[in-house]
């Protein structure tokens, strides 16, 4: 479904990543973990257009996107749900939602995607009508990931998803995202520090090293890998 071949990123004269390539199969949950500085969100912000790679490909089913800009991608059925937030703080939960699926013309379409995030975030329907800058920060997180899936999505890119958030809504996090990829058939693609959480979610793993591949394999058996709980699970 989703291919990066070989990216090589920039910043400046600095090299975030040294030619990583993934393979993202449709409905799959895919996790790319790490320390920090390891270069996973340069790979989601170059797959959705946010940055451009030095040198590689990134090909979506037939078509090569690598030099598409993020609103084309979206439109192709790529959403971001990016580090941060990136949240409008004076904008209404209802228009941050709506702003999600601005590529979308199908009203009823539109309706829909409301009525399934409200189903996944119960807490964003019942504040629809407050600004964004004043919801707590898991409900900031889960009107990142809403507003992403306002533009009925094929592949979310995930990343951190649990950043700063208690150990109770990070579990609620992870279960929410099990149900959008279950439920809904969205595969994903999940940058995360919580390394057991991602690897408890994900089929397949990546795991990225300065800026490049370092192991891979399925999920599960990584959890069980001696050099994994090691370095990323904190376990001897």
């Amino acid at each position: 479904m989703l291919k990066v071949k070989d990216i090589v990123i920039h910043y400046n004269k600095v090299q975030a990543v040294k030619g990583v390539s993934l393979d993202v199969a449709d409905g799959a949950i895919i996790a790319l973990i790490g320390a920090n500085g390891a270069g996973k969100s340069s790979v989601l912000r170059a797959i959705s257009g946010m940055i451009r790679p030095t040198s590689g490909e990134i090909w979506y089913g037939e078509d090569r996107i690598d030099g598409l800009g993020t609103e084309k991608i979206v439109m192709k059925g790529i959403a971001h749900a990016p580090e941060g937030r990136m949240l409008f703080p004076y904008m209404t939960v209802l228009d941050t939602l709506r702003v999600g699926a601005y590529a979308l013309k199908d009203r009823n379409e539109i309706s829909k995607n409301l009525d399934m995030v409200y189903h996944h975030f119960v807490r964003l329907k019942e504040r629809k009508n407050q600004l964004a800058g004043t919801l707590s920060g898991g409900e900031q997180q889960m009107l990142t990931i809403g507003r992403a899936l306002m533009s009925s999505p094929k592949i979310l890119l995930l990343d951190e998803p649990s950043l700063g958030l208690s150990p109770l809504l990070t579990q609620e996090i992870a279960k929410i995202i099990k149900e959008i990829n279950a439920e809904r058939g969205v595969t994903i693609l999940l940058v995360e520090q919580n390394s057991r959480m991602a690897l408890g979610l994900a089929n397949f793993a990546y795991i990225l090293e300065v800026g490049e591949v370092a192991l891979q394999g399925d999920a599960k058996q990584l959890l069980n890998d001696d050099r994994v709980k090691e370095h990323y699970l904190g376990m001897k």
